[in-house]
């Protein structure tokens, strides 16, 4: 693609709609993939891991898969929680016509997929799941983090993937150093050469030790 990354806002590569098989959700579907995206094929070996190392999603609020590609996290999403609004963000114009194309197919009515800047200020996320674009540099991935980490609802959990040979454990520090004290990281899995980080955001005020009674 020469100079055309998956994270171009538009992509300049042939289009080449296709469609796939893939198991989302425990289900066998087909889904529309293009060029100029992330992972054309088929699901990709760390959002795989992803998927297969996170806890349900809670029933209801709003979601956030960040860096959606064509939709594997957010479509997982919102097939497991129906009655939640899951915002599907990407900078990529293609994948977001991707996303909405197979939330269409799928008769899914509760994705959002949107540019960073249309999704409202004031929405907090009850989790957030992302396989984040690491070759964009470190700068631009530590402030894509820094922007959307601190929208978790209080008592919610963001989940990233990250391929351990580029730089997960260095990631992992730089959250746990950077995010204030309501934040803990934590090394949630590891496979395939990924690592899943656990951010949560805790409760304010924090939850008091249960007193025991006196023997």
């Amino acid at each position: 693609m020469g100079s055309d990354h998956y994270f171009s806002a538009t992509p300049a590569s042939p289009e080449n709609l296709r469609r796939i098989r893939v198991t989302l959700a425990g289900r066998a579907l087909e889904v529309t993939t293009a060029g100029g995206v992330f992972s054309p094929d088929h699901v990709d070996s760390g959002t795989a891991v992803l998927l297969s190392n996170t806890p349900p999603p809670p029933p209801g609020g709003n979601f956030l898969d960040l860096g959606c590609g064509w939709g594997p996290i957010a479509l997982s999403l919102a097939l497991d929680a129906p009655h939640a609004t899951v915002w599907a963000v990407d900078v990529n114009e293609r994948a977001l016509d991707l996303v909405r194309r197979n939330a269409n197919d799928l008769g899914l009515t509760n994705v959002n997929a949107v540019l960073p800047d249309d999704v409202p200020d004031d929405v907090m996320f009850r989790t957030i799941r992302s396989n984040p674009p690491i070759r964009v540099g470190k700068n631009e991935l530590h402030g894509l983090l820094e922007r959307w980490i601190p929208r978790l609802d209080e008592r919610a959990d963001a989940w990233l993937v990250v391929q351990r040979n580029l730089g997960s454990d260095s990631l992992q520090r730089w959250l746990a150093a950077t995010l204030d004290r309501r934040f803990s990281v934590h090394r949630a899995a590891t496979a395939r050469g990924f690592r899943v980080l656990k951010v949560r955001r805790h409760g304010s005020p924090p939850s008091e030790p249960i007193a025991l009674p006196e023997l």
